[in-house]
C-alpha cells in the first residue's frame, strides 16, 4: 500500500514534467492581456524572489547541511 502512495506522490509532484512546465509557465499565462497586469506581477515575482531566496540559502547553509547542528548541545535537542 505505501509502495502505491509512494507511486502516486512522484508521478504527480516530483516526476511530472508537464506539471513542472506549467508551473514556470504560469507567470506568463497570468499576465498575457494587459501591460499593467505584467508589471504588477513581475514585481510581485522579485518581491518574493528576494525575501526567499535569501532565506532559503540560509536554511540551507545552517540547518539542513550535513552536520549543520552539530554544535549545539544535545540537551537541546532532545
Amino acid at each position: 500500500m505505501i509502495d502505491y502512495a509512494n507511486l502516486f506522490i512522484k508521478s504527480i509532484f516530483i516526476e511530472n514534467m508537464i506539471f513542472a512546465y506549467f508551473l514556470g509557465m504560469c507567470s506568463y499565462l497570468a499576465v498575457s492581456k494587459t501591460v499593467k497586469t505584467a508589471v504588477g506581477l513581475g514585481f510581485a515575482v522579485i518581491f518574493v524572489l528576494t525575501i526567499t531566496v535569501p532565506l532559503n540559502f540560509l536554511i540551507d547553509q545552517y540547518l539542513l547541511r550535513p552536520g549543520a547542528l552539530a554544535g549545539l548541545d544535545q540537551n537541546m535537542l532532545n
